[in-house]
């Protein structure tokens, strides 16, 4: 990975983000001979390079234009996609959930559009090792660009494998020799087997995914391998602020829910983790679940049978009458 510090006057080849008239931006590469035209007038890209970052810089219409270097998390939400991108919020989160740490091997599933690999590999540094499985080798091949885009080259620390994780992960790696594995994929579940051969005791599994079912499924396969730590499940929410003066409120839009984040760690050879104290139940899957939604548990009364047996006759009587004003209409309509 380049050592170039995203700092300093601007350079050609460098991407900056041009903020204008009314707050819209615009996002270029610093060429020669470029010049970016809006209806505003036109602005050349030689203004800019050899400018500090943070500069403004006027166009030929007078209007001023404010020009700096793209954060992670702005080129992250403007890059092309192929697949649906992790959001910045998530990948903080899983970048700190994780524990992705300079020098760590990292192992990432499926890779998408990228955004999560920008992430990881920012934190595994030059020493890390990230090797990210993607089913699909088109989505591959958009990841691939816009981490180059990015970076400005193909980190040597990061290598794509094309192929499914279940199959490709023995073969990349020997039993415990991968500290973390981070999974954003469809059934995270089918592949949890070989990610405990893969990883070293203590290191850590975490499972984006976007549904409750896919969330309470891999939970429970995970407590069920009897390999792992009691899992950990959480959701991350955005609201920002508007804050003028004294007009402080919260924005009337907010980045809710996009998906869970399921964390567990990989026990040692053999090691029974204490049990974990739960509310007495039959079973840790299913009649506790089935007893968390009886009625009287959400709040919906029982009927008796001689109430029952009256709703029918309510409800046969309805559709009765129903009929028999069904029949009256084409019998009028028939007389016609």
């Amino acid at each position: 990975m380049s050592a170039t510090r995203p700092r300093g006057p601007f350079r050609e080849g460098d991407r900056v983000q041009l903020t204008g008239p009314k707050g819209r931006m615009h996002t270029i590469t610093l060429r020669g001979d470029g010049e970016l035209h809006t209806h505003h007038g036109v602005l050349k890209h030689t203004q800019l390079i050899g400018q500090p970052d943070g500069s403004v810089v006027t166009n030929s219409g007078g209007h001023d234009y404010l020009a700096l270097r793209p954060l992670l998390r702005d080129f992250a939400m403007s890059m092309p996609r192929g697949a649906a991108i992790v959001y910045p919020k998530d990948s903080a989160q899983i970048v700190m959930q994780a524990d992705i740490f300079p020098g760590a091997v990292v192992v990432e599933a499926g890779v998408g559009s990228g955004a999560l690999s920008l992430a990881l590999l920012r934190a595994i540094g030059h020493e890390g090792r990230l090797t990210s499985f993607e089913r699909r080798e088109d989505f591959a091949e958009v990841a691939r660009a816009n981490v180059e885009t990015f970076f400005g080259e193909r980190p040597d620390t990061w290598s794509v494998v094309v192929g499914d994780l279940g199959e490709e992960l023995p073969a990349q790696f020997e039993d415990g020799t991968v500290d973390r594995v981070v999974l954003d994929m469809l059934a995270p579940w089918e592949c949890m087997d070989v990610v405990a051969d893969a990883l070293a005791p203590g290191g850590v599994v975490i499972c984006y995914v976007a549904t409750a079912t896919q969330l309470s499924r891999v939970a429970e396969y995970i407590r069920g391998t009897g390999l792992f730590t009691d899992p950990d499940a959480s959701e991350t929410m955005v609201r920002g602020w508007h804050v003028e003066g004294l007009a402080v409120r919260p924005d009337h839009r907010m980045v809710a829910h996009t998906g869970f984040l399921l964390t567990a760690r990989r026990l040692a050879p053999g090691a029974v983790p204490p049990e974990v104290k739960r509310r007495a139940s039959k079973s840790s899957y299913g009649d506790e679940d089935v007893e968390l939604w009886t009625p009287g548990a959400v709040g919906d009364r029982e009927i008796t049978d001689k109430n029952l047996r009256k709703r029918v006759r309510e409800a046969q009587k309805a559709a009765n009458g129903a009929r028999t004003a069904a029949a009256s209409r084409e019998g009028d309509s028939a007389s016609e």
